[in-house]
């Protein structure tokens, strides 16, 4: 395994403190192969003996008759995920802090909850050089010649192999050059808010408080999602 960068850096899209994991997709596939991922989880924290998710369920609001809450919903429900329906009348009870839009929806995917995402990804290092994988960071790949064996140049020398794997994120294109082959890629930039809270404590995942996803809003149409105050103390992010 080659790696561009000194290990830990932050430059990978898995990089950070915490990623949701959820089973609420609009897609079937996607809530299908969520089922396997868990049990893959939980694998890996019992050969690592690291704790990596904690649950915390997923708030999913949105406008009832919004067609992207009612996929969330009939997806959850057709693929028997544990889910909670909740109603104008006791949704302020379970989350006394948000408010519910006239018109929306709320149900919890009650299997969700957060992945320590720094922390697996040194579990999953660890691991594989435990099953005798080689890690070799601060080795930018430079050249890759196909054929039945790959040759592949880095900066410190050439390797030979009968398979190469890319998973390069960004400049997967940039490596792919060597090859001739391009990929329909386009590169999104994403924000990563925190927000204060105004209550110490109101939204904190050790009170739980649930991650949360928000189909749409008076404000947008597109998705806002968020977790629970976790990586810094009254800070949502």
């Amino acid at each position: 395994m080659f790696l561009q960068f000194v290990l830990p850096h932050t430059r990978g899209s898995s990089h950070g403190q915490t990623r949701i994991i959820r089973k609420a997709y609009e897609h079937d596939f996607y809530t299908q192969m969520m089922e396997e991922c868990y049990h893959q989880w939980a694998e890996l924290e019992n050969d690592a003996g690291v704790k990596l998710y904690k649950q915390t369920g997923l708030l999913v609001m949105g406008p009832e008759d919004n067609r992207d809450y009612q996929l969330f919903k009939n997806t959850l429900q057709k693929n028997k995920v544990p889910t909670v329906i909740l109603t104008r009348d006791n949704f302020h009870k379970h989350f006394p802090n948000v408010i519910m839009a006239e018109g929306d929806g709320a149900l919890v995917d009650v299997t969700a909850g957060v992945l320590l995402a720094d922390r697996a990804l040194k579990a999953v290092q660890d691991q594989f050089q435990k099953l005798g994988g080689v890690i070799r960071d601060n080795e930018k790949v430079t050249g890759i010649k196909p054929g039945p064996v790959v040759k592949v140049t880095t900066s410190e020398g050439v390797y030979q192999a009968r398979s190469m794997v890319i998973t390069a994120g960004p400049w997967t294109n940039r490596l792919l050059t060597h090859t001739g082959f391009q990929l329909p890629l386009e590169v999104v930039k994403i924000n990563v808010c925190y927000w204060k809270e105004r209550t110490s404590g109101t939204y904190d995942v050790k009170h739980s408080f649930p991650c949360f996803l928000l189909t749409e809003s008076a404000e947008t149409k597109e998705h806002i999602y968020g977790l629970p105050s976790n990586e810094y103390p009254g800070l949502v992010k």
